[in-house]
């Protein structure tokens, strides 16, 4: 049998390979991502392994199944992008990764935080014309600042320690406070207090229909001018058109997002010779402050080495007949 997956970058794909051809598996890789123009690609394909930005809604999966896809294995762990309740009528099986290194996010949310506060993307264009002046570079110690933690899982909890580390003030916000955070120092307190006395913002929270933009209007009108805010979680969780408003306003002294809300058909994909679209992306692309990349944040090799080894797993249990806590949805379970 042959997997089909869709959406391998150049840098994945000869990991995925091996990871396959370890468990014995054959698996052909496409550069194209999963969407409605092409899951017929997938015809003739039981199982499909899909990436982070595939666009599995209802349409697309009815695809798949008249396609004879039985099962999709997600190389990522949210699944906002999938329409559950109908792979669950169609009798298919649709698994995640639950889980990975939680040191590549939290470490890259601090290499996007500290490259906003100290200008690094600014100076960097400066020296490569040789100009080598400190005008308008000036950053501030995050020692002894407070930091404001939006979601203290996993991911969450790496982020804490390393701002622990810096001898940073640490403030939390989460359903569930984590002792392992609480132990380090952190408070918890309510998103708005977080938001008025945060220096440092950083989102670690799911995409869920009660986070979806989270920081919207009235929550950045709440934090300070100078507040810094990091994203390298779901797009969604930030209003970007709110967002905007509130730079053009002069505000916020650095914001850093390693995704963006309407990032589908944009992140992943060579769009330097089209005409932009996105009015919003566009626009805070031409803020000094904004620094964007593009979803990189769980793009380490040991990170993809375990979403990899999990997602093989989530196949090899299926097509033994096996479920597993990665499983969202599968016939028995309807």
């Amino acid at each position: 049998m042959e997997i089909l997956a869709f959406g391998v970058v150049s840098d994945e794909q000869p990991l995925l390979e091996e990871a396959f051809r370890e468990r014995q598996l054959s698996v052909r890789c496409l550069e194209v991502f999963m969407n409605r123009d092409t899951a017929p690609l997938a015809s003739g394909h039981e199982v499909v392994s899909v990436s982070v930005n595939a666009d599995l809604d209802a349409e697309v999966l009815k695809i798949l199944a008249a396609g004879g896809t039985r099962m999709i294995a997600q190389r990522a762990t949210g699944f906002n992008n999938i329409a559950l309740d109908t792979a669950a009528g169609l009798g298919m099986t649709v698994a995640r990764v639950a889980a990975y290194s939680p040191h590549a996010v939290a470490e890259f949310a601090w290499a996007l935080a500290l490259a906003v506060n100290r200008h690094v993307a600014r100076a960097t264009r400066r020296t490569r014309d040789f100009d080598f002046r400190l005008d308008g570079l000036m950053g501030r110690d995050v020692h002894g600042r407070t930091v404001g933690v939006l979601g203290t899982g996993r991911i969450g909890e790496a982020f804490t320690r390393i701002a622990h580390g810096f001898g940073m003030r640490l403030l939390g916000w989460d359903v569930t406070p984590n002792p392992a955070c609480a132990a380090l120092g952190m408070e918890y307190v309510g998103l708005r207090r977080l938001l008025r006395d945060a220096d440092l913002i950083s989102l670690h929270v799911p995409l869920l229909p009660e986070t979806h933009h989270l920081i919207g209007r009235a929550e950045l009108r709440e934090m300070k001018d100078d507040a810094l805010l990091v994203n390298s979680s779901r797009g969604g969780l930030v209003d970007s058109e709110a967002l905007v408003e509130e730079l053009r306003l002069g505000r916020f002294s650095g914001v850093a997002l390693d995704v963006y809300e309407a990032e589908a058909g944009l992140f992943f994909m060579d769009r330097s010779l089209d005409v932009v679209q996105d009015d919003v992306l566009a626009r805070l692309m031409t803020f000094s402050n904004v620094l964007v990349t593009s979803h990189q944040a769980y793009f380490t090799r040991d990170a993809v080495g375990q979403i990899l080894d999990t997602t093989v797993g989530n196949i090899e249990d299926y097509l033994a007949g096996r479920t597993n806590a990665n499983v969202l949805v599968s016939p028995d379970s309807t």
